[in-house]
């Protein structure tokens, strides 16, 4: 991790709402991450990710509750890690995250996830108690966020989130579609997330020697991963948003750019998860999304809109991405607008 990564002020809000109206232990805690406490005051501050990961740890010693609050009962110090060492007994992806939402369920009361396969999609809906709308935002995120980190890690890959879905509203801290993936509805009437379900027959890669690491840099891997904005990723993402598809820059133009290596450029990107090819799928994923909810365009224009010279060759596209065509896309989110 780079001292330039960071995270916006409303992950930090969110780690401190066990101990809200407890000031003396805020205080503690924002100083042992080295944070100082006049950052809270502007909405606009960016924290390290380093500073951040401390305040975790910090604030999960401090409630004895890994969840940080956000649950009636929490999670005990420890309990993460006892999840994570019968995880990397299982014989694949789709084993260990049944075990992980069964193990999650041993200690959560308010919040709990359950997996189902609908043909070749695989689906997380997560179940939510907390009244508290803010609650139930910052809960389902931190779940969800730990919940697929851990996926990603026992695959030692990235995996795609082709749907995703919340009860909430929209929350504060500039989310975008590298968070949650394009196709993303806000005020749904269950919080789910989908993707390819032949991610679920992956091998579990990771042993006991990687776990000890894993452990030490959870705080990091499982949350500053999906929450830096201002990582290259990011930037590559908004730079592609911005510009036509026959216009999109090169990886190699695009490393010139920063002034580094195409070999310095593609290993920034992995450690974020991602690759040139995958930044630029998203891209036009997003694309289509938006143009099928937002505007009137024929489907032939939208295809050439996200870069597919063949029509055809966007259905096949899309039908891959969501399971339906993009005519039936439409039509099901403007009967539910």
């Amino acid at each position: 991790m780079q001292e330039k990564d960071s995270v916006s002020l409303y992950f930090v809000q969110a780690a401190l709402y066990g101990l809200r109206g407890q000031p003396e232990r805020i205080e503690a805690v924002l100083a042992e991450a080295g944070i100082p406490e006049e950052q809270l005051t502007d909405s606009s501050t960016r924290v390290a990710a380093t500073a951040f990961a401390k305040l975790w740890l910090a604030v999960a010693r401090e409630l004895d509750d890994e969840f940080l609050g956000h649950d009636s009962h929490g999670m005990p110090t420890g309990s993460f890690a006892l999840i994570c060492r019968g995880l990397i007994q299982a014989t694949s992806l789709g084993q260990a995250l049944r075990q992980c939402l069964s193990g999650l369920r041993l200690f959560l009361r308010d919040i709990q996830g359950s997996l189902s396969v609908r043909g070749d999609r695989a689906v997380i809906t997560v179940q939510n108690k907390r009244d508290d709308p803010y609650v139930r935002c910052i809960a389902e995120e931190t779940f969800l966020t730990v919940v697929l980190g851990l996926l990603c890690w026992l695959a030692g890959r990235r995996i795609p989130i082709d749907r995703s879905q919340f009860r909430h509203p929209r929350p504060a801290h500039g989310d975008d579609h590298l968070f949650w993936g394009p196709n993303l509805t806000y005020e749904a009437m269950q919080t789910e997330i989908e993707f390819d379900a032949s991610y679920l027959d992956l091998p579990v890669v990771q042993d006991q020697a990687s776990l000890k690491e894993f452990l030490r840099t959870s705080p990091q891997w499982l949350i500053v991963r999906f929450s830096n904005r201002e990582g290259l990723s990011n930037q590559v993402y908004k730079q592609l948003r911005h510009c036509r598809y026959e216009q999109w820059p090169t990886l190699a133009e695009m490393a010139e750019e920063r002034g580094v290596s195409i070999a310095s450029f593609r290993r920034q990107l992995q450690r974020e998860g991602f690759s040139f090819q995958e930044l630029k799928d998203e891209v036009r994923k997003t694309t289509a999304f938006e143009c099928l909810r937002n505007t009137d365009l024929s489907i032939v224009a939208i295809a050439e809109k996200a870069g597919f010279r063949e029509a055809s060759a966007f259905h096949r596209a899309f039908k891959q991405w969501t399971g339906e065509s993009p005519g039936h896309y439409r039509s099901k989110w403007q009967g539910n607008g």
